[in-house]
C-alpha cells in the first residue's frame, strides 16, 4: 500500500500510535510506543505507561502494531544517482522525466528512505547527457515538492568543475533555492576515481557504449578543460552556496593535499575518499566522510578503492549513502551490526543522524526524539534479511506491506 504525503510540514499527518515495537534511539534500543501528533513525535512511551496511552488513542487516531519489530528513524540518503538510471536505463534510451521520477519515488519508502537527495550531474557527460536534462529534472523535482510527495525529495547537484558553462546554471539554482546540497567533482582521468591508467577509458566504454576513438576524444577534451578551470570563480560559487546554507562536498579525494584544498573552498563532506589514509585525514580535519552502502553489502569497492567497512571500523567514516543502489542502505546497516563492525544504533546513525547533522537538518530529522518530525520506518527480518513493513513520513503512513506467510 502506497500513499502520498506532503513532507515539509504543509500538510502533516494526523494522530498515530506505533505500538509494541523496539525503538532504535541514538545510543540504545528500548521496547516502547511512539505517539505521533500533527506530523511530529509527541512522546516515546515506555511499557509502564502504555495502558493509559492506549486508552487515550482508542478511536482517536491510527494504531499501528509493530509486534516486536524495530522502529527506526527514516533513512536520509545524501548521495544517490539512481534517478539518472531510471531516466536512462541503457545508453541512448531516454524515458520521460516525470514518469521516471514518479516511479523512482515509489520505490524509496519500500527501502526505508524518507529523505532523498537526488544526485544529478552537471557536466559529467557520463550519465544524463545535456544540461537541458539536468535543468528539467531539477525544475520537475522543485515543482513536485510543492504539489505532492511520498517522501522528502531534495536535490544534490553534482557539479563537474571542468564544465565552465555550468557555473551560471549552478548560480541560478542556488539563488532560486532549488538545490539543497552541492558537490564539486573532477572526473578527469589520471586522478581521483580514475587515477589508475586506463580506468576512465574502460568505464566510459563499458557504461556508455562508445568506441575507443570516441573515448580518446573525450579524454583529450577533459584534459584541456582541466587546465582551464577558473578556481577563483569556483570559490565565489562556494561562498554563495554557504551563504544560502547549502553544504558542500568533495568527491573522490585521493591525497591529503586535495583534502586541504577542498576545505579551503568550504567543503565539509568528503564523499568516497579513495584510501583509508585520506578518509582518516578528512575525519581528523573535521569533515564528514561519506562511504557507499553497496561497498558494505558487496564486501568492497567495485573500483578496488577504499573498503567502506574498513573505514567505518577504524572510525574514518561517519555517513553511509546508497550511491547508486537504494536497497543497499538498510541491508548495509544490519550487515555492519551483524559483523560487529558497529552496534545497530551506531550503524543507524550513519544513515540518519549523521547525514542530518552534515546537511543542517538534525534539529528536525535523523533521530527518534520528542518534537522532531515523524519520519519513521518499521523493520522486520526474514531469514536474516531486513525489510521495511511500514514507512511514515511527516506523520503520514505512506507505505504498508501486506505479506503472506
Amino acid at each position: 500500500m502506497l500513499r502520498s504525503s506532503h513532507p515539509g510540514g504543509s500538510r502533516p499527518g494526523g494522530n498515530l500510535l506505533i505500538a509494541g515495537g523496539n525503538v532504535v534511539l541514538r545510543d540504545r534500543i528500548i521496547p516502547a510506543f511512539i505517539a505521533v501528533e500533527n506530523g511530529k513525535i509527541a512522546a516515546i512511551v515506555d511499557e509502564l505507561d502504555k495502558d493509559s496511552w492506549l486508552k487515550r488513542w482508542n478511536g482517536d487516531g491510527e494504531v499501528l502494531q509493530a509486534d516486536g519489530k524495530l522502529i527506526m528513524p527514516g533513512l536520509i540518503d545524501i548521495h544517490c544517482d539512481a534517478i539518472e538510471k531510471e531516466v536512462q536505463p541503457r545508453p541512448n534510451t531516454l524515458f520521460p522525466l516525470d514518469l521516471a521520477f514518479m516511479e523512482f519515488e515509489h520505490k524509496l519508502p519500500v527501502h526505508g528512505i524518507t529523505t532523498m537527495y537526488h544526485s544529478l550531474s552537471l557536466g559529467v557527460g557520463l550519465s544524463l547527457r545535456g544540461d537541458h536534462l539536468l535543468t528539467e529534472m531539477v525544475e520537475l523535482i522543485h515543482r513536485y515538492r510543492k504539489q505532492r510527495s511520498m517522501i522528502r525529495n531534495r536535490v544534490h547537484l553534482r557539479y563537474e568543475v571542468t564544465h565552465e558553462g555550468g557555473i551560471p546554471i549552478v548560480e541560478r539554482f542556488i539563488q532560486e533555492g532549488k538545490i539543497h546540497y552541492l558537490s564539486f567533482m573532477n572526473h578527469s582521468p589520471g586522478q581521483g576515481q580514475y587515477r589508475k591508467p586506463g580506468a576512465f577509458e574502460a568505464y566510459v566504454m563499458k557504461n556508455q557504449g562508445v568506441t575507443a576513438e570516441e573515448v580518446r576524444r573525450i579524454v583529450n577534451n577533459l584534459l584541456l578543460k582541466q587546465q582551464q578551470v577558473d578556481w577563483d570563480r569556483l570559490r565565489e560559487l562556494s561562498r554563495l552556496a554557504l551563504e544560502k546554507g547549502i553544504a558542500i562536498a568533495s568527491h573522490d579525494d585521493d591525497t591529503l593535499e586535495k583534502v586541504d584544498e577542498n576545505r579551503s573552498f568550504g567543503v565539509s563532506v568528503s564523499e568516497f575518499p579513495i584510501t583509508l589514509e585520506v578518509a582518516a585525514y578528512g575525519t581528523e580535519q573535521g569533515m564528514s566522510v561519506c562511504v557507499g552502502a553497496p561497498n558494505v553489502v558487496r564486501g568492497g569497492s567495485h573500483d578496488h578503492n577504499l573498503s567502506a567497512a574498513e573505514a567505518i571500523r577504524s572510525g574514518a567514516a561517519a555517513i553511509l549513502c546508497s550511491d547508486y543502489h537504494p536497497s543497499s542502505m538498510l541491508a548495509a546497516l544490519f550487515k555492519l551490526s551483524d559483523e560487529d563492525i558497529t552496534d545497530l544504533s551506531g550503524a543507524v546513525r550513519m544513515a540518519t543522524l549523521h547525514p542530518a547533522h552534515a546537511l543542517g537538518l538534525s534539529d528536525l530529522l535523523g533521530s527518534i526524539e520528542e518534537g522532531k518530525l515523524a519520519d519513521l520506518i518499521v523493520v522486520d527480518r526474514f531469514e536474516g534479511m531486513p525489510w521495511v513493513t511500514d514507512t511514515i513520513v511527516d506523520g503520514v503512513h505512506v507505505y504498508a506491506a501486506d505479506v503472506r506467510y
